[in-house]
């Protein structure tokens, strides 16, 4: 498809000699070229939809790389990377050796930070601040927050330090899109509903602003008299929290008004002190179906942009499983309750919600809220179940640690999205979180390799008393007939003396292949904590040759290879780098859980 004005674009500059007066139609051509793009790579569309004048805007006034523009969350960052020299490239997105779906500093100068998971801008930009003052050099830091981003308690500790420092030219533009990735819930979102809807204060700051604009000692005014607008804006709106906070607050105004924001734009860079410009936008904006489905547009696999449909993987995915267990368990038990953090749809806890509407908890992007929580619900008698994603759980280390595994609360974290996730990069890969949960005390971690499994664990994670994590894959598992399952133990398919491969997961299959093919020993370690003892002193007894498979960065192969120093040990693993996005299968073979690969190691290891 050919666009009059996007065709013309190669860098900012092209974008700030075009005349003003075509930025609309600029706009309409980068939604248009934005969902093309999706709709054959998939990407997180609805959120880059909503915005997209103001990052037209940003780039029309602010001078980037001069001026540090910073996205949270980075998903809507899409028409940033289009007008910064990435248009002929842009069908590369999120395709291995392409470029990341999240700005990436390593990518290009434009991108002062990178920014995959959510609330991190304000604090980043506000280092940026002070980092520029200290260097003595001119710029702004702006931080374009939203898509649920301020319900992250990050967002308000960066804001409270911002607002001690009257003079840092600090800029943070709200995109209030009513949404995070699902609806936004909590009193932050109440309050901005309160500052939409105050037709008290809308309508006396319209009269104001014509009646100060009308002159030229009235724009003066407008500007500088800060203390009077304050008092002003406490008085009509008194729960005001921005000013409260210290922050400069400005809006609510149309972010979709390319004109306006442009103006408001100009004036709060001459205010040279922080400030919040609160825009309302939708979430989808210019593609029917994402305006009326935005959190399914989200984040979507390639679709039809005729009717808006994907390819649909007919077997059920590990978070419908976990989703659909979990009310069959919540039906029979009172004390089961469900928390998750703002991805109820992304962690298949929407029918949960539905059946159960008291016994749900959507807290918000606050991982950290969640897990403490759920610690004081399980303190107080209840079964509380998370469901967070790995990549997101890192944010939730300490309260794992400290409230949960310490006091031995029955807390059940389902771990979504555990290990290779594919497309999304390094800021989202699930391969992490054995490394620092399996040094957890008191905490056991299940790793089914089947949709039964999956049920059982829950199921027995749900009755037992010690803190748990029971950890699935991005996707489905196969269904397949179950051993009996015991705690803490785990199954060996196949009988070992000399070699013995050591999977779990998504790996089990391949590794039945290869056991086959080579007649040696399989074990599927169908918990990674506690770890087998009684199988590994066997194993150590038989001096056994132990290959094991870990999508994970090296774990588990560790504790088993420390308790096993009688044994040769070889561990096919995620290795110490980042994870750059690809397919999953791409992802395999980068890192060697392929057949050939494992054939060669197991090969090596049984010639020792």
């Amino acid at each position: 498809m050919d666009y009059i004005l996007l065709d013309k674009i190669n860098s900012i500059q092209d974008l700030k000699n075009m005349k003003e007066s075509e930025l609309p139609l600029l706009c309409e051509e980068l939604r248009a070229f934005m969902t093309e793009t999706v709709a054959k790579t998939g990407g997180h569309l609805a959120s880059s939809l909503g915005a997209v004048e103001l990052i037209v805007a940003m780039h029309r006034v602010f001078d980037s790389p001069k001026d540090k523009l910073i996205f949270d969350v980075g998903h809507q960052a899409y028409a940033h990377k289009i007008l910064t020299g990435r248009r002929e490239v842009f069908e590369t997105l999120r395709k291995e050796g392409g470029i990341s779906g999240f700005p990436k500093r390593e990518e290009s100068e434009h991108d002062a930070f990178n920014t995959g998971h959510a609330s991190t801008a304000i604090s980043a930009a506000l280092g940026y601040a002070r980092a520029m003052r200290l260097n003595g050099e001119d710029g702004y830091a702006v931080a374009l927050v939203g898509d649920g981003s301020m319900t992250g308690g990050l967002i308000y500790e960066a804001m409270d330090d911002a607002g001690r420092d009257k003079t840092l030219p600090l800029i943070i533009i709200l995109n209030d899109n009513e949404m995070s990735i699902a609806r936004n819930v909590g009193g932050v979102t109440h309050s901005f509903a309160s500052m939409r809807t105050g037709k008290r204060y809308l309508a006396f700051k319209r009269g104001v602003m014509r009646a100060l604009d009308m002159s030229k000692p009235g724009k003066w005014l407008g500007m500088h008299m800060e203390s009077l607008k304050n008092r002003v804006k406490h008085f009509m709106l008194p729960n005001l929290p921005f000013e409260d906070l210290g922050m400069t607050y400005i809006g609510p105004i149309d972010g979709h008004n390319i004109h306006k924001l442009i103006k408001y734009f100009e004036r709060v860079k001459d205010m040279h002190r922080p400030v919040i410009l609160h825009t309302m936008t939708q979430k989808g904006k210019g593609y029917v179906y994402a305006e009326e489905n935005p959190e399914r547009f989200h984040g979507i696999s390639p679709f039809s942009i005729e009717t808006g449909e994907t390819n649909i993987n007919p077997d059920k995915s590990c978070s419908q499983v976990f989703g659909d267990t979990l009310c069959t368990l919540a039906q029979k038990d009172p004390r089961i309750v469900a928390v998750t953090a703002a991805m109820p749809s992304g962690t298949g806890l929407t029918k949960f919600a539905k059946q159960f509407p008291k016994r749900f908890f959507d807290v918000g992007i606050a991982e950290e809220h969640a897990v403490t929580m759920a610690a004081g619900m399980a303190a107080g008698g209840l079964r509380p179940v998370v469901a967070l994603y790995s990549s997101f759980m890192q944010r939730a280390y300490d309260e794992m640690l400290h409230d949960v595994c310490l006091q031995k609360l029955p807390v059940v974290i389902g771990l979504d999205r555990a290990g290779l996730v594919g497309e999304d990069g390094e800021t989202h890969q699930g391969v992490y979180d054995p490394a620092f949960l399996m040094t957890m005390p008191n905490l056991a971690m299940y790793s089914p390799a089947s949709v039964e499994e999956l049920q059982a664990m829950l199921k027995m994670a749900t009755e037992r008393t010690e803190p748990a994590v029971v950890r699935y894959n991005r996707g489905s598992l196969p269904s397949r007939n179950m051993a009996p399952l015991q705690f803490g133990k785990w199954q060996v398919m196949r009988p070992f003396d000399s070699v013995a491969i050591l999977a779990t997961g998504t790996l089990l299959p391949l590794a039945e292949r290869i056991a086959e093919q080579q007649n040696c020993g399989l074990v599927h370690m169908r918990f990674l904590k506690p770890i087998d003892e009684e199988l590994i002193r066997n194993f150590c007894e038989r001096k056994t040759k132990l290959l094991i498979l870990e999508e994970n960065v090296a774990a588990v192969s560790s504790a088993i290879a420390l308790r096993c120093e009688s044994c040769s040990v070889r561990a096919v693993t995620v290795p110490d780098c980042p994870v750059t996005q690809g397919t999953i299968a791409q992802q395999r073979e980068r890192f060697g859980m392929t057949e050939q690969n494992i054939l060669q190691v197991l090969t090596e290891l049984q010639s020792l």
